[in-house]
């Protein structure tokens, strides 16, 4: 799978102001109801803190990947935020996270959702990718990091 197949580049936001794990997941819902005009921002919201309340998408080293499934959706979609200080996010290793790769996914399609998150999670492993990732001064520097 390749990033940019979920991946538009209006949906990067780099080095954000981020000050809580909620205040990320609203910008991330903010930044997805702008793609999906259809779908209100509280939806995706609900979506993703929905998820959160499973169990922490933080998996360590920085990076988190915010997920949620929507009924009216008919394509996976993924937002890519980074923030300018890492912040709390009850991540499996208590380590403070900079790195949000949120995926939205049709609610009919849970097998295609695990493989995108297996994707993303192989695609973060890498570290000359997230180095980029993080050094991105501009929105198109991070669309253009996950090349």
């Amino acid at each position: 799978m390749e990033i940019k197949n979920i991946l538009h580049p209006d949906c990067t936001l780099c080095a954000v102001q981020g000050s809580s794990k909620k205040r990320v997941l609203e910008l991330i819902s903010q930044i997805a109801n702008q793609y999906l005009i259809d779908i209100d921002q509280a939806t995706i919201l609900s979506s993703l803190t929905c998820r959160e309340k499973m169990g922490s998408t933080g998996i360590g080293n920085g990076i988190a990947l915010p997920h949620g499934r929507l009924k009216d959706l008919e394509n996976v979609i993924a937002i890519v935020v980074t923030t300018e200080k890492p912040i709390d996010y009850d991540a499996i290793d208590n380590a403070p996270v900079d790195v949000f790769f949120a995926i939205l996914v049709p609610e009919n399609k849970a097998s295609e959702h695990l493989g995108t998150l297996a994707a993303i999670a192989t695609k973060l492993n890498n570290k000359e990718t997230l180095g980029r990732m993080r050094h991105a001064k501009t929105n198109e520097e991070l669309f253009e990091a996950l090349d």
